[in-house]
């Protein structure tokens, strides 16, 4: 097993390797959307504004142009031969007959044609563009990237864990998310967050994700075995991050654990005992819930010691403690241990959000 784990890794650098516009159906970094309607709005400006650039260039040097029909040049003559002009029509009615006209054409109407035939065909271009400004992205992104959080799987739970994350001002950039099926990466993409189309369960997927440099990991895969095996994928690539992992059964809690996780979520035993409580005491859920909620209502939050709260007892304090957190412990509020809050510690109390 270890002789197939250090293989792994010796191929770890498959994928970061890789040159960043290669990672472009794979590493996707959102960009600010816009509507349709206000795209197309502007490029007709860009075109209207290079169609009056053009007209007013040949009406100021009307008399360097010579009209088949009529010596002179009105302003509507003007128009015309900028509009002919610059959709590559050209009649050859109107043609430029002095140096300085002919300079100007090729100087100034030459150019304004190129950018007038480029916005007209602005979408198409739009679109073989893409995957040079994706590749750009890609490689300001993992220069910059650090103190992320990875969330492995964008079902139920991972959703769930970022709508949280989310509620608590994190921002949908310093946000991951790696996953197999595109088209839940396409509904992640959509949130703002960056996504990995891949298998976690391979190094070089989570490399990629930057998850050596990330803060915290979340395991929300679909299978335990999953879990365990992303689990101790993450900790050999980030020792000093914290993984949180999810598992449907409490006998493989213990497998996490040794895998490196940090903290364990058993889902189905959290959901039956809700589902218990909720049979006498519906209310209890309710509140519950709540708390688990940081969108409205109350919410467990965690918070520094205030050095007029150093020395005294965490029962009171104006905030309603659950807690305190000490040197990675956590104690609960009624252990003899934190009768005296020490200036270290941090306290999980109950805030009210304020929407």
């Amino acid at each position: 097993m270890a002789g197939s784990l250090r293989a792994r890794f010796r191929g770890a650098e498959m994928l970061t390797d890789r040159p960043d516009f290669a990672l472009v159906s794979i590493l996707r970094v959102p960009e600010l959307q816009t509507s349709p309607a206000w795209a197309i709005v502007r490029r007709v400006s860009y075109a209207l504004a290079a169609l009056a650039l053009a007209v007013l260039v040949v009406y100021i040097d009307r008399d360097g142009y010579r009209d088949a029909q009529d010596p002179e040049l009105t302003l509507l003559d003007c128009i015309y031969y900028a509009t002919v002009s610059l959709s590559t029509t050209g009649y050859g009615d109107i043609i430029p007959v002095t140096p300085e006209a002919r300079l100007i054409n090729v100087l100034v109407i030459t150019p304004l044609r190129i950018f007038f035939l480029i916005v007209l065909v602005g979408t198409t271009l739009s679109a073989l563009t893409e995957s040079s400004r994706q590749a750009f992205k890609i490689q300001r992104w993992r220069h910059r990237v650090r103190n992320h959080t990875v969330v492995v799987g964008f079902g139920t739970k991972g959703r769930t864990a970022i709508d949280a994350m989310l509620g608590d001002g994190i921002l949908p950039s310093d946000i991951v998310v790696v996953d197999t099926d595109q088209a839940v990466l396409d509904a992640a993409a959509s949130l703002g967050l960056v996504t990995v189309h891949g298998s976690a369960t391979k190094s070089d997927v989570l490399r990629l994700a930057g998850v050596q440099n990330a803060a915290s990991i979340i395991v929300a895969a679909n299978r335990d075995d999953t879990a365990v095996l992303v689990t101790l994928t993450a900790r050999e690539l980030a020792p000093n991050a914290k993984i949180v992992a999810a598992i449907r059964e409490t006998d493989n809690a213990h497998l996490l654990r040794q895998s490196g996780a940090d903290s364990v979520v058993v889902s189905s035993e959290t959901a039956g005992r809700l589902l218990g409580i909720a049979r006498t005491t519906p209310s209890v859920v309710e509140m519950v819930e709540d708390l688990l909620t940081p969108e409205a209502g109350f919410a467990i939050a965690e918070r520094g010691v205030e050095p007029e709260e150093v020395g005294g007892s965490p029962r009171h304090l104006s905030d309603i403690v659950l807690g305190v957190v000490r040197d990675g412990r956590l104690l609960r509020v009624g252990s003899p241990e934190v009768d005296a809050i020490e200036a270290d510690d941090l306290l999980l109390y109950i805030r009210r959000v304020v929407v």
